[in-house]
């Protein structure tokens, strides 16, 4: 019973270091946009490069976690990440100034990184060590609920405050999170043995493997990005819709809530390369439902398909690292979400472009489509390659 609670405490840091990180210094600046272009005169180029910066930050805290194997470093890393996390949301209430607000989000992109990568590798990393199953669904539950209650948060303050006293509040928030987020994450254990004795060692794919691997990871987050950057304009833009987009952000983030969750427990029944297989295909139907059918219903569909897909992706694809690195997660962790970053880059300015040249976003979210069944494609392979590789590795146990 006490292991349990342990469990639960050690994930519920990591929900509470993800609700900092992403919910706050990341993805409040998304349902705040359009008050910040009304209230502040911030314009639509300057607005693109806030994204982009925050992407940028991202990345580097990535490089970063892919370079490093020292777990007691990690986890002082992650703790600085906690407090940069605050300090990124009181910069973008304290001025008007677009370059203080583009250094806010570069290291609120830093802070991501630390709560999505060194977060998460330390949290496997406590589950393996403590012989508990190495599943992180409960833990990215908190991606889910932040992108959920920053939309209702920033509808309920919209009435009576202007956009700095929001963040001012968002602030408020940051300060009661990073306390359990800090404080139920215990110091990393450096041993080389789970604490019933069983030895550590790392199992790597194979180079051919990885390779496939993260060109699949990189094509879903070509299909990641695009809706998740555009899909409030892309739903006020729809006939009938205009509006509505705050209302389809609120249901992506409600259906990516329990979905990492789920996509565990679907893992553990038809195997992690088929579970991620099924994702990217509802996926897929998430992206083109509101420009293919159209309507209400049809696009609130789309974001809940999208919503309970997409980050139970990156919770699978996260853990399957970690499984292969039980030693030092946060290494192939931050090699594989640099390939889904790098997409996160690319995919708005090709989608940004078709977008100016045809005069909406259809042809962007066909693309984005195309790209994640390509991936979807590439996981098919990988199955055989899977296989190959098991097979090639009896094979030499049996020859030794």
């Amino acid at each position: 019973m006490t292991s349990q609670r342990e469990r639960l405490k050690v994930l519920s840091a990591g929900i509470f270091s993800l609700l900092l990180t992403f919910g706050v210094a990341r993805f409040a600046y998304t349902p705040l946009l359009p008050l910040m272009q009304q209230q502040a005169g911030l314009g639509l180029a300057e607005a693109g490069w806030l994204a982009a910066l925050n992407y940028a930050g991202y990345l580097c805290g990535a490089l970063v976690a892919s370079l490093i194997g020292d777990l007691v470093l990690k986890d002082r890393l992650y703790r600085i990440g906690m407090v940069v996390a605050i300090v990124s949301t009181i910069m973008m209430g304290l001025t008007a100034d677009p370059w203080l607000w583009m250094a806010s989000r570069f290291i609120a992109g830093l802070a991501s990184a630390a709560g999505m990568l060194l977060g998460t590798g330390l949290i496997l990393n406590w589950l393996i060590r403590h012989n508990h199953r190495p599943e992180l669904g409960i833990h990215f539950a908190g991606i889910g609920l932040g992108i959920a209650g920053c939309a209702i948060a920033v509808g309920a303050m919209s009435g009576g405050l202007d956009w700095q006293q929001q963040w001012f509040a968002f602030s408020a928030i940051a300060c009661l999170l990073v306390v359990p987020a800090l404080a139920w994450l215990p110091a990393p254990d450096t041993s080389a043995v789970t604490k019933s004795g069983v030895p550590l060692r790392d199992n790597p794919p194979s180079p051919l493997f990885l390779r496939i691997f993260m060109a699949a990871y990189f094509c879903a987050g070509f299909g990641y990005v695009i809706s998740a950057t555009f899909i409030v304009a892309i739903v006020d833009g729809l006939p009938g819709l205009a509006g509505q987009g705050a209302l389809a952000f609120l249901a992506i983030g409600l259906a990516a809530a329990p979905a990492a969750f789920n996509w565990d427990l679907i893992a553990r029944r038809t195997g992690d390369i088929n579970a991620l297989i099924l994702a990217a295909l509802l996926q897929i139907v998430g992206i083109v439902l509101p420009v293919a059918v159209g309507g209400l219903y049809a696009t609130l569909l789309g974001a809940l398909l999208f919503g309970g897909t997409f980050i139970g992706m990156v919770s699978l694809v996260l853990t399957m690292a970690g499984r292969y690195y039980p030693t030092r997660p946060a290494k192939m962790m931050g090699r594989m979400t640099l390939s889904y970053g790098v997409a996160q880059i690319i995919g708005p300015l090709i989608v940004g472009g078709l977008a100016e040249r045809l005069g909406s976003y259809a042809a962007g979210l066909y693309v984005a489509a195309g790209v994640l069944a390509v991936g979807t494609a590439l996981l098919v392979i990988l199955k055989w390659v899977e296989r190959r590789d098991a097979g090639a590795l009896s094979m030499a146990g049996q020859g030794a």
